[in-house]
Parts: C-alpha cells; structure tokens; sequence
C-alpha cells in the first residue's frame, strides 16, 4: 500500500513540538520540509505517478530515513 509518511504520524508523541519548531526554528522547518519533499517523491515513485528505477528508489527511501533520523535527534534534544 502506497501512502505517505507525515513527522506527525512517524512522531505521534511530538506533534505539538513539530508544529511548534516547524514555525520558531529555520534549521528544523528545513529539515521538516525536506523530508516532507523527499517523503512526497517517494510516494510519487510507488505510485507509479513519477516512473522511477529501483535504485533511485531506495536512495530516496534512504535519504528519507536520514533526514528522519536527523529530525528525531532534533525532537529529542530541543
């Protein structure tokens, strides 16, 4: 099943600091906006939307998961 991954449901427990930060820190709205894009190439790719190779694919998916786990470092330290 093809959908996207939002901070909010990866990060239920700090929804309030994710809307919070995404308005009072650049670094943070950054990072929130570039995984917002590369969550919403992915889902563009498995939808077949945006045709894409395998690889390109999973370098997405990896980069996804870099930049979440840059952004969860920032939740948990902030």
């Amino acid at each position: 099943m093809n959908r996207k991954h939002p901070l909010s449901e990866e990060f239920p427990e700090f929804e309030e600091k994710i809307l919070t930060l995404k308005v009072e820190n650049d670094h943070f709205k950054k990072l929130y906006d570039q995984y917002d894009e590369v969550d919403h190439h992915i889902y563009r790719v498995e939808s077949d939307v945006e045709p894409s190779s395998d690889e390109v694919a999973n370098q997405l998916r990896i980069a996804r998961l870099r930049l979440k786990d840059e952004i969860y470092k920032f939740l948990k330290e902030y």
